[in-house]
């Protein structure tokens, strides 16, 4: 997951790019007495010449960017750990699932990045969405297979099946409605441990101390939603466009990916806090989809797309350990 997310910050943010430039089409919407109809209207004509001159162009930034991407990659992570024989490794049952679900939204978020170029480029839209579609499954699978070679983990199946839903959530949204009315979001809380009771030098081992290192790795402090444009599927509601609910999942208590236990390569314990709970969170909360705000202003309009694959900090409704409390807010 946090290979996922190095990847996913790298390739999102250049690919979102387009999204900021003039478009080859444009989306338009319709409401009628029952459901939206979505209309793709040509607001510049490209030729065939331009058309195949984008194409060459945006497979080639993905070859260049994403090919020095894993070069950088390996060289950052891979090359500081023993190489191995292809095998496969079971770590469906760590971290409470939570580092699943990050699968998902990172190969959702570059499928999403990677259409939106393929979009730019003017060709065939079912041509934009499969392409982009399935980039972020590529993406992923390239680095399920070099974890497929190192000693220290292996090529996990629970990942790649995350991996596939996170594509296919794109996919399916795009073929059905020319739309994403559900957004995969992601947001993240800076976690205070307990120094005395050796908390906070256990996250530091197991994720980090830096900001950044915690942002990618804590899984105790990462949210993962699912955000519903509330119009979208109830054209008649008086209600703004950008208003949505959100659906979240998150998880506490996790000082190791199975449980709360660690020995040195001696087998002497150095951290034995098992009596701590291990739980999963379930949220409710309303939530902002910044990309269904209108405006003609390049810059606004990209940075509205990056907003949207965040989640609003807002009030919420938790349900854990089998009793609902409410927040006055959740990040």
């Amino acid at each position: 997951m946090v290979k996922s997310l190095f990847i996913l910050s790298i390739i999102s943010s250049s690919s979102l790019l387009a999204v900021a430039q003039d478009s080859a089409v444009v989306k338009s919407t319709q409401f009628t007495d029952s459901v939206i109809k979505y209309n793709t209207q040509p607001i510049k004509k490209l030729t065939p010449q331009q058309i195949k001159s984008r194409v060459r162009l945006v497979a080639a930034a993905n070859i260049i960017g994403y090919g020095g991407t894993m070069i950088g990659l390996n060289a950052a992570w891979y090359a500081n750990y023993p190489r191995s024989s292809f095998h496969f490794f079971n770590d469906n049952n760590e971290w409470l699932q939570v580092d699943k679900v990050g699968h998902m939204l990172s190969a959702y978020d570059e499928s999403r990045g990677s259409m939106e170029l393929w979009r730019w480029t003017g060709i065939d839209r079912k041509k934009q969405i499969w392409y982009g579609g399935l980039s972020g499954m590529a993406y992923q699978t390239v680095i399920e297979i070099l974890d497929g070679f190192s000693a220290e983990w292996g090529f996990s199946w629970g990942d790649m099946s995350a991996n596939v839903l996170g594509s296919a959530a794109l996919i399916s949204q795009e073929l059905a409605w020319n739309d994403q009315r559900i957004k995969l979001k992601f947001s993240f809380h800076k976690n205070s441990y307990a120094p005395a009771m050796d908390l906070e030098q256990r996250a530091n081992d197991i994720y980090g101390k830096s900001e950044w290192e915690r942002w990618l790795k804590d899984y105790n402090a990462q949210t993962y939603w699912a955000s519903a444009s509330i119009k979208a599927f109830f054209p008649k509601a008086n209600l703004p466009e950008w208003l949505s609910v959100a659906i979240g999942y998150g998880a506490e208590g996790m000082f190791g990916a199975t449980e709360n236990y660690a020995t040195n390569k001696d087998g002497q314990v150095t951290f034995d806090r098992r009596d701590i709970k291990r739980y999963r969170q379930w949220y409710l909360a309303p939530d902002i989809d910044f990309s269904r705000f209108k405006t003609k202003k390049k810059g606004l309009k990209f940075l509205f797309t990056v907003l949207s694959a965040f989640k609003f900090p807002a009030p919420s409704l938790e349900f854990s350990n089998g009793s609902f409390k409410v927040n006055a807010i959740t990040f």
